[in-house]
């Protein structure tokens, strides 16, 4: 069974490095798909592992494709913690593009920090937003992925059929 790797593309600052180590586990006989998931045509390379998908302008319809999908043996790429919440439940392998794991253990209490943020801010508290994306961040996520990928293919995914 082939590893899915669905990204939330819209505001996803590590594509090119998506398309890089998904790219070098394919020639080692890894098989794996990437779903590039987003409201408004994005440009992808011309690679039959790549596949780009344009849904409907509707505020939740990438969220909303990609966890209709995702499943165990997959992995999502996305910042976005409820998406994350709902892939996190299905069993599928979930990072953000910093390399930050969300996992069953940490997902609940992302989601509380996240939804309290977002009351302080409704309320009219000024809270700082995420911090800026940092060369580290990237270098953790290329880490991140290439471990979930090791991972999944010796549970038994990415087996060429």
């Amino acid at each position: 069974m082939p590893i899915s790797i669905y990204v939330d593309a819209d505001a996803c600052p590590v594509k090119t490095e998506i398309y890089r180590v998904a790219g070098r586990h394919l020639l080692k006989g890894v098989a794996l798909k990437v779903f590039v998931v987003s409201n408004t045509p994005i440009a992808i390379p011309r690679d039959e592992m790549i596949e780009r998908v344009v849904v409907s302008g509707d505020m939740d319809a990438a969220d909303n494709w990609i966890a209709e999908r995702a499943t165990r043996g997959d992995i999502v790429i996305t910042a976005d913690v409820p998406l994350a919440a709902r892939t996190v439940k299905t069993g599928a392998v979930v990072i953000a593009p910093n390399g930050k794991p969300f996992d069953e253990r940490s997902i609940g209490m992302t989601l509380a920090t996240r939804n309290l943020m977002a009351d302080l801010r409704s309320a009219g508290e000024i809270t700082r937003g995420p911090k800026p994306f940092a060369p580290r961040d990237r270098s953790e996520f290329l880490g991140a992925l290439d471990r979930a990928i090791v991972r999944l293919t010796r549970e038994g995914f990415g087996a060429a059929q």
